[in-house]
């Protein structure tokens, strides 16, 4: 089992959550504040580590089997993320999906940090 921080498609009540195979929910919780956040395409959502200028991002944690994951999870995530370990509020660490170094892709990137949360982004909203 591994923790696995999910802050897009996969969280619950969105269309890729049944990857999870009934992984349990432990936390609705937020990063630390080292983080931008971007919607690539405004298909899926980003996190990038930055030394200055972060801000939390809203997300899920659950605790997956590595099996999971190798299998399901990471074969669905778009070529321009990959994984990486993401620290959370309270400063404990999990898996996350991070936007790929170096970033080589065409798709248009949009900064949404200050919204800090996919789901707000997507509906139009400025707050989680």
């Amino acid at each position: 089992m591994a923790l696995m921080f999910l802050n897009g498609g996969a969280m619950r009540g969105e269309p890729l959550h049944h990857l999870l195979g009934g992984a349990p929910l432990v936390a609705a919780t937020t990063t630390a504040p080292k983080y931008r956040f971007y919607s690539v395409g405004d298909a899926c959502p980003a996190l990038y580590p930055v030394a200055h200028g972060g801000a939390p991002v809203a997300g899920e944690l659950y605790d997956l089997p590595l099996d999971v994951l190798r299998d399901r999870v990471l074969p669905s995530e778009p070529h321009e993320l990959e994984l990486g370990v993401v620290e959370l509020a309270d400063a404990s660490s999990a898996f996350a999906m991070f936007l790929r170094r170096p970033y080589t892709s065409h798709v248009r990137l949009t900064d949404i940090t200050e919204v800090g949360d996919w789901r707000a982004y997507r509906s139009g909203t400025t707050e989680p």
